[in-house]
């Protein structure tokens, strides 16, 4: 099936398109959607870095900004048999999405939907996708997990904060947003990396 992918340069949509990819889609090439600081719908941290992240999986990418994104699915819809997305839980992100494209005769996959969050994290560091933290905004997180990678160390972490504080280890509830920078053996090379601290979150701002 000819395909489209929603992604941000996060593990969830990185992985997504990942196993789409191994279940016989062919992905043109990713979307990634240029939203508003803190957007309800779409990663904000280093949106503009997802063509690196995608070029580890072959991907090319098209940015195209939030207010753009309904009219941008109206137009590809007659094209593609079904966008991919990195949604594991957020019904709210998964119903807007999937009304839109089946409004116009496209299909959404998902096929992180509803896994066990701790699986998801356990399978991406077994696929050795290498992801790090690049925003927090939940208690229980501190300035200095920005910038850890997401290791089966940090797991142990972050299932430590879901015994404490009930957050979605998985980061699904906007716990916190990742940016893949390496697969296996391509590792993208992170020239700087600058915090952005607000109140009690932030995020980090990568050059590459």
């Amino acid at each position: 099936m000819k395909a489209l992918s929603l992604f941000s340069g996060g593990k969830d949509s990185f992985m997504s398109s990942m196993i789409a990819m191994e279940q016989g889609y062919t992905i043109d090439y990713g979307i990634t959607v240029i939203p508003e600081e803190y957007s309800m719908m779409f990663h904000y941290p280093n949106a503009y870095l997802s063509r690196f992240s995608a070029s580890l999986l072959g991907l090319d990418i098209k940015y195209i900004m939030e207010s753009e994104f309904e009219n941008f699915i109206k137009n590809i819809s007659d094209k593609y048999d079904a966008i991919i997305t990195g949604a594991i839980a957020s019904d709210y992100q998964k119903i807007r999405i999937e009304k839109l494209c089946y409004d116009h005769n496209t299909i959404v996959y998902s096929p992180l939907w509803r896994l066990n969050q701790e699986d998801i994290l356990e399978e991406l560091v077994s696929r050795n996708i290498k992801a790090k933290i690049v925003s927090i905004s939940a208690e229980g997180f501190v300035r200095e997990d920005l910038g850890k990678d997401i290791d089966s160390t940090y797991i142990k972490y972050l299932k430590k904060l879901y015994e404490k504080y009930k957050i979605n280890i998985a980061g699904e509830g906007g716990e916190y947003e990742s940016f893949v920078y390496g697969l296996s053996d391509c590792i993208l090379k992170i020239k700087t990396q600058r915090i952005v601290w607000k109140n009690s979150g932030g995020y980090l701002i990568l050059e590459i």
